[in-house]
């Protein structure tokens, strides 16, 4: 089995009733729900007003894959729960970031960087265009598909280069946008997927939900450990390597 922690905010769809018509039991629920359809999957959910935001050592120790969705409290994850999450994808943990999770604290922890992009919502379509066929995450994807509607996202995004790119956005007011980048930092893989503004069922698209599952089983970890920093004998020394 593959251990999913599904971590929201949870704010939009409590104080904005046009959210709560598109998520009523919150983004959280909507992920958890197609993804506990897979036999392989364990499914977990947390959220910000959980104790410790839902994030401790012990729940990332039994996560495979940790996905994080947030938008307008990243300040609101105290800098220690940032650091758990971060020490953790180091060891091997893998991370999901989904749409304005590029600003939250564990991404920007990880990719040192301040993650900017330009932005504004006025209801363009999106076509995202797969990069690379062949790459687990993207496989089963046509060529490309639309979104209907979805908050834009434009260049220059404030991002390392991307391990591998496998998804570029078009708007269709003009933007370009790396919608699909693939990290590795330490032991841990992470995947910043772009499509999923609030206010639009992005997480009901059958590509996207597609492009989730293929992450959580690329990313989950094959091995996982703390990588340590050891004071060590030669190995032609006849004693143990580690003083």
């Amino acid at each position: 089995m593959i251990r999913i922690t599904v971590w929201n905010e949870y704010v939009h769809e409590r104080t904005e009733q046009k959210i709560a018509e598109v998520y009523p039991e919150g983004i959280h629920a909507a992920i958890a729900e197609f993804l506990g359809k897979e036999e392989d999957f364990e499914v977990r959910t947390a959220t910000l007003d959980d104790e410790n935001c839902g994030i401790t050592k012990e729940v990332l120790a039994e996560t495979d894959v940790l996905i994080w969705w947030g938008h307008i409290a990243h300040d609101r994850v105290p800098d220690e729960i940032a650091y758990l999450v971060r020490d953790a994808v180091l060891e091997g943990m893998g991370l999901i970031c989904l749409h304005s999770a590029h600003h939250s604290k564990p991404f920007r922890y990880l990719l040192g960087t301040s993650c900017n992009l330009t932005w504004r919502e006025s209801d363009d379509e999106e076509i995202l265009w797969v990069i690379e066929p062949s790459h687990p995450i993207t496989r089963g994807i046509d060529r490309y598909f639309k979104l209907s509607h979805e908050e834009t996202y434009g260049e220059p995004f404030v991002i390392p280069t991307p391990d591998k790119l496998l998804l570029i956005g078009h708007y269709s007011g003009g933007e370009v946008f790396r919608s699909g980048c693939l990290y590795e930092r330490g032991n841990g893989k992470i995947f910043y997927l772009q499509p999923g503004h609030e206010s639009y069922p992005t997480f009901r698209v059958p590509e996207i939900q597609m492009l989730i599952r293929n992450a959580i089983r690329y990313l989950a970890p094959a091995y996982r450990q703390v990588t340590a920093c050891p004071h060590v004998r030669k190995i032609t020394d006849n004693a143990p390597y580690v003083i």
